[in-house]
């Protein structure tokens, strides 16, 4: 019996040292059991890789960037629904997530289908917002501040110790051993991502990450832990590898069913020296680890897809232990000619 045929829009594409979840997520999207797909890629720079990989995207259409505002992506959507017909758009980004939310009524009145988190539960989970997200869901987080200048820096000794972590609102977190660190990485994040800049109590012990789905009525449709066991100098996983860990889903699970989460998501956990989990970020997508999952036996991307046809969807119960993933990079030969088209006419 032949699947029906689905087609997907995903964007980051990206291949940067912090990647983007597109690949990863149409890959996932390739291998789904329970339909065939036509996938067309989502990308903001001519240079994004997956643009160029035929082989697994089979069109690609520049969008505006998010600073642009939703009336320029709605119209840019619009000539690419009137062309391609899509089903499923699947944002991969923090940033453009906003501009997607406030365009999801609208984008199903055109029967486009999404199934993302709401406004109240993006905003918050803000890295700005998270000491009052523990406090309100019982969940340890570490202590932090927002700041909005240099100056501040120099009040922090009262709460803080050395090291500290600097983050940016969306993006790219540092650790910083002194003031002028401080500084140097408040400077370099706020120009990229804006103010106010957070900066968190640093905790020492082992990076772990989950990555899971929520049904959007407190149920968890699928939940992946893993340990990091090699990390870029972003404190990027570029290696982990899946675990067994009863304290983790259970977080997960509480997470879920307390904030009834709808779509995809990944928790950032450090395990202290106490033993006791401490969330470091909520990031309210699909993370660029995500292939891994579907290694081990549970296809998120493929569920998210299913949930936002309104599909009902069964929730996983088990997965592999022992599994790894590791990245890896390699070059591909592509014509300028392609670069051009992309470049100038905005679609290859």
């Amino acid at each position: 019996m032949s699947k029906r045929k689905v087609t997907i829009a995903v964007s980051g594409l990206n291949a940067i040292d912090s990647p983007g979840p597109g690949v990863a997520v149409i890959r996932a999207l390739r291998e789904a059991k329970s339909f065939d797909v036509k996938i067309i890629g989502l990308s903001y720079e001519s240079l994004e890789p997956g643009i160029y990989m035929h082989n697994i995207i089979d069109k690609t259409y520049h969008i505006p960037y998010p600073t642009a505002g939703t009336d320029s992506l709605l119209s840019r959507m619009e000539y690419i629904h009137s062309i391609e017909k899509i089903d499923v758009i699947i944002p991969n980004f923090d940033a453009e997530l906003y501009s997607f939310m406030k365009l999801e009524d609208t984008f199903k009145a055109m029967g486009i289908h999404m199934f993302l988190p709401t406004l109240k539960q993006f905003e918050e989970r803000h890295k700005v917002n998270l000491p009052e997200f523990g406090k309100k869901y019982d969940i340890k987080v570490p202590f932090s501040r927002n700041i909005f200048s240099t100056q501040e820096i120099f009040t922090l000794t009262d709460d803080f110790e050395f090291p500290m972590v600097i983050k940016g609102k969306y993006y790219d977190a540092s650790i910083a051993y002194n003031f002028e660190q401080a500084k140097s990485y408040f400077n370099k994040i706020s120009a990229k991502w804006g103010l106010p800049i957070v900066v968190q109590q640093f905790v020492h012990g082992t990076e772990y990450n989950i990555t899971g789905l929520g049904d959007g009525n407190g149920n968890t449709i699928a939940a992946v832990p893993m340990r990091k066991q090699y990390i870029t100098d972003k404190g990027k996983a570029w290696g982990g590898i899946s675990i067994e860990d009863k304290k983790m889903i259970d977080l997960t699970h509480k997470f879920v069913s307390q904030t009834k989460w709808r779509g995809g998501f990944e928790l950032e956990l450090m395990k202290g020296q106490d033993n006791e989990f401490y969330l470091l970020e909520i990031n309210p997508r699909i993370p660029a680890w995500i292939y891994l999952a579907v290694g081990v036996g549970q296809n998120i991307p493929e569920s998210l897809v299913n949930l936002a046809l309104g599909e009902k969807v069964e929730p996983y119960t088990s997965y592999d232990v022992g599994k790894m993933f590791i990245r890896y990079a390699w070059d591909m030969i592509v014509d300028i000619e392609e670069f051009q088209q992309i470049s100038t006419i905005g679609e290859l």
